[in-house]
């Protein structure tokens, strides 16, 4: 076997390394004959390093493989390339090693605390009896009494104040009657019973803070806002 096909396919059978060894030495010794002009320096290191860019039937590869100055200086570059080889896959391995422990290590972190789950919890009935009441709208007084609601999750049925229409009611919670800031909001149709209008929304209060608020109504037609002064329990 040809000291090239020796560097381009690298087989492991022990025959054909002794025989590779074996065609070295003749070439050392002086017993075979290349052909051509010896290649630059820069192919002898591409070969060295069994680059894939060397086509087998490259003239250089069979003068450098029966050349013995070509071949004292392939044997001379072909350790620190191999040096070069292992070193890049200790790296890559390394890395490798790396990458799996951080991922344990997430895996662990996150057996050990599971993320936190919410629990459900009911919402609570409330009625807001709005029929007789007076109302808020701009900066007009309102002689209402405050509106009571719980610092939780609440399903709130509205009657809304006398003369209602019907359709789509937007209802919101919030710090003052500019309704700007907006702590809680829902929107349902209104449903008649009777000569009444209601409309049921979920508020979601529990990251009120007790104390005073607004409860507004928007119907989708007018978009009038009233609000009414609220208490959170």
């Amino acid at each position: 076997m040809s000291l090239r096909s020796r560097w381009l396919s690298r087989p492991e059978d022990r025959v054909e390394g002794w025989l590779t060894r074996h065609h070295q030495e003749r070439v050392l010794a002086g017993e075979t004959k290349p052909v051509g002009p010896c290649p630059d320096e820069s192919f002898l290191q591409s070969l060295a390093r069994h680059s894939n860019q060397i086509a087998f039937t490259d003239p250089r590869v069979g003068h450098a493989a029966n050349c013995p100055i070509c071949m004292r200086r392939l044997l001379e570059l072909r350790p620190a390339y191999k040096a070069r080889r292992r070193r890049m896959v200790l790296t890559a391995a390394a890395a490798c090693c790396c990458v799996i422990v951080v991922a344990l290590i997430l895996v662990a972190r996150h057996g050990a605390n599971p993320p936190r789950t919410v629990p459900d919890v009911a919402a609570v009935q409330v009625t807001v009896d709005l029929w007789n009441a007076g109302t808020l709208r701009g900066d007009q007084p309102s002689p209402l009494k405050s509106v009571t609601l719980p610092a939780t999750l609440a399903k709130v049925t509205i009657i809304l104040p006398r003369y209602s229409g019907s359709g789509r009611y937007a209802v919101a919670v919030t710090r003052d009657r500019t309704g700007n800031d907006l702590l809680a909001h829902g929107s349902a149709t209104a449903i008649g019973s009777g000569d009444r209008e209601e409309v049921s929304i979920d508020l979601d209060l529990r990251n009120l803070q007790p104390g005073s608020y607004f409860l507004s109504t928007t119907h989708e037609q007018d978009q009038a806002s009233y609000y009414y002064p609220l208490q959170i329990k």
